[in-house]
């Protein structure tokens, strides 16, 4: 039996049986439901580790799927759906979607990005806290908060998802389109100096000095790196 579990939401059943093929070659446990009920139905009857959400399905929406998903786990959810629209794929990722996966996709596709997923949630699963080497700035990574001399900074979830990519992985330095492609997990190439206006705004909350930064360091050329920081297990 494979290590991972997978829920595949779809109803339409030649994209289900093709999504499952595709998974289950690659060493997936996989079940189907064909609508929202059945979703939540299969969700509280069996553990998962991950749930592949298209959007448009019957009885109960899927982006209701997702908010009762939230509502109760951080269980890693990858939506399907045919909407392209900026605004429709940030929305998803407010709901707490991990990833966004638009049709017409490749089986192989889906599979990578699965796999990309649950390599992220692994990660996270043994680190609890990472926290600054003078203490003052600290993430629980569990319950996906970043606070500052132990008060609470208020993050929209895009900054979030930047501090997590970037916190998770301390001697990296990544690329804006890195930090696209681990953080929100779709393409967004067309936006990527929005990633220097989150920096900003980050910096903002968290450094004691924003325009000479330790947390959130600036590699000239490059792109961002976490500075100053250690993994607390």
């Amino acid at each position: 039996m494979s290590k991972y579990k997978i829920l595949i939401v779809e109803d339409e059943h030649g994209i289900a049986i093709m999504e499952k093929n595709y998974l289950v070659k690659n060493g997936f446990d996989v079940d189907i439901a064909v609508d929202g009920n059945e979703a939540l139905e299969a969700l509280e009857k069996n553990n998962y580790h991950l749930v592949v959400l298209d959007l448009m399905i019957p009885k109960i929406s899927g982006e209701e799927v997702l908010k009762q998903i939230r509502q109760e786990s951080n269980l890693p959810v990858i939506v399907v759906t045919a909407k392209v629209n900026e605004s429709d794929v940030i929305q998803n990722f407010r709901f707490g979607a991990d990833d966004y996966i638009k049709k017409p996709f490749s089986g192989m596709e889906l599979v990578e990005r699965v796999k990309a997923v649950l390599r992220r949630s692994d990660d996270t699963s043994n680190t609890k806290i990472i926290k600054s080497k003078d203490e003052i700035v600290e993430y629980d990574v569990e319950n996906n908060r970043l606070l500052k001399n132990g008060e609470e900074v208020s993050l929209t979830k895009n900054e979030l998802l930047i501090i997590n990519t970037l916190l998770l992985n301390p001697n990296k330095t990544f690329t804006r389109n890195e930090i696209i492609e681990l953080s929100f997990g779709y393409d967004y190439d067309a936006f990527d100096r929005a990633i220097d206006t989150h920096i900003k705004n980050i910096r903002q909350k968290i450094e004691e000095d924003p325009k000479n930064p330790k947390y959130i360091k600036t590699v000239y050329g490059l792109g961002y790196k976490a500075g100053e920081v250690y993994e607390v297990k």
